[in-house]
């Protein structure tokens, strides 16, 4: 448990911004014909300009705070492809591809491995079983967190640790909004995360206080509203405007959260982190 004392000394601590190297893909052909998540409604107009803007004002965000980003050509035809982050899961230079549960997104897969082995990656695998990328899989300084329930199969979670090396804990997903881990915990820093409680099966809540007893944990309204949909630098976290309860929580911890408007994309399922995916290079020396 946070005592007040642990509180204020984090606080203090000056948080450090480290440079990333990021993936996206422009929502030119953004727009919703079909539901495979709960957030997903055919019935409501999608405004693919309006979509586009909100993009830009994240992908030019990340190049303001220093980080490289490069962009993937979308495909005409798979609308969410513009959420990158389910596109691979790459870690020290080793690129772990996708195989999609759902068919409308199945050649958004292969599209994104081509690009990192057009783009010189060598060690690259296909994966035999259902993994949505960091959709489920995100990356702490100890270890590789992965989520089940929904979409990525738990088969897949082994398989990412044979091809990466990095010791996976699984973690079970039991409320359909929070369809993928990456809606319900965010990697702050090192082995920081936050995380929504009422997302997990009580086994996972079990692992996950024992592994991070000082995590920040989100009240279901700021999860409602993608608040966990987030991405840190280490300093700096961007997320939804909305989850304006997280972002009290991150300045109480020393961290600097902006908020960004990107609802139109929310009607996809996906915010900042879902249309942020991390190349993770191979540390130097290694």
């Amino acid at each position: 448990m946070n005592t007040p004392a642990r509180t204020a000394r984090t606080a203090r601590t000056a948080r450090t911004a480290r440079t990333r190297h990021y993936l996206m893909c422009r929502p030119t052909h953004f727009e919703v014909t079909y539901a495979i998540n709960p957030w997903m409604d055919p019935a409501k107009p999608v405004d693919t300009d309006l979509a586009i803007a909100q993009w830009e004002q994240l992908y030019s965000l990340h190049q303001e705070l220093g980080h490289t980003v490069e962009l993937i050509d979308p495909l005409p035809g798979y609308p969410d492809m513009v959420y990158a982050a389910n596109g691979a899961t790459v870690v020290d230079g080793k690129v772990l591809g996708v195989r999609f549960r759902n068919a409308e997104r199945a050649a958004e897969g292969p599209a994104y491995l081509e690009w990192f082995r057009s783009h010189g990656y060598t060690e690259l695998h296909d994966p035999a079983h259902v993994n949505e990328g960091e959709g489920d899989f995100l990356v702490t300084g100890s270890w590789l967190l992965a989520g089940t329930g929904f979409r990525s199969a738990p088969e897949g979670h082994a398989e990412a640790q044979e091809f990466l090396g990095r010791p996976v804990i699984s973690l079970n997903l039991v409320d359909p909004r929070f369809y993928h881990l990456d809606t319900a915990l965010t990697v702050l820093d090192g082995d920081e995360i936050m995380y929504f409680p009422g997302a997990f099966s009580p086994g996972s809540r079990a692992v996950l206080k024992r592994l991070f007893p000082d995590a920040i944990l989100v009240t279901e309204a700021d999860a409602e509203v993608f608040g966990l949909n987030a991405v840190s630098d280490g300093r700096h976290v961007i997320l939804p405007e909305a989850a304006t309860g997280v972002a009290r929580q991150l300045r109480e911890q020393g961290f600097e959260p902006i908020g960004l408007d990107l609802s139109e994309l929310l009607k996809g399922g996906g915010s900042v982190k879902c249309c942020t995916l991390e190349i993770r290079h191979r540390p130097a020396g290694a």
